[in-house]
């Protein structure tokens, strides 16, 4: 499945840091910058969430909600949140179903190895749910400036 700009978000309630939960439906009214990473504490992902966290006074300002998902446990986002001082939640998606659901859980390789993980992607949601951007295979580098743009634009 492929989601695409004009489609409604797939809802969903994930575990998160913290031991709380959080769920697309509770954020309704918002929008949301939705992004998908592969692992926490890892150098693409670390640099991506450190942009998202630098931007989060921009985000606030156009009370845009960032959320980051992988597939790591909530144990694993407690302490990446911690070594980076991430301010806003990461949910846990162990069994993968929303990223299915997404559409970024697809066939990666590396070193002519041939592997199923998360494609760095990112949605941006309207505060009805509707999705307004899409950006998949993400380049790190500006990302997030894109992505405050696009949420500004929405006002």
């Amino acid at each position: 499945m492929s989601l695409e700009v004009g489609d409604k978000a797939p809802d969903f309630t994930l575990p998160a840091d913290g031991g709380g939960t959080i769920s697309l439906k509770a954020l309704k009214g918002k929008p949301v910058a939705l992004y998908f990473y592969p692992k926490d504490d890892t150098p693409g992902c670390t640099t991506e969430a450190c942009a998202f966290r630098d931007q989060l006074p921009d985000f606030a300002k156009v009370k845009a909600q960032v959320i980051g998902i992988s597939r790591d446990s909530v144990a694993s986002h407690d302490k990446f949140k911690k070594k980076f001082k991430l301010p806003f939640p990461l949910a846990s998606d162990e069994d993968g179903k929303i990223c299915q659901a997404y559409g970024v859980w697809a066939e990666k390789s590396m070193y002519g190895k041939k592997y199923m993980g998360i494609q760095r992607s990112t949605f941006l949601i309207d505060g009805k749910g509707v999705v307004r951007n899409v950006w998949r295979k993400v380049k790190v580098d500006g990302h997030a400036d894109a992505v405050l743009a696009a949420a500004e634009a929405l006002k």
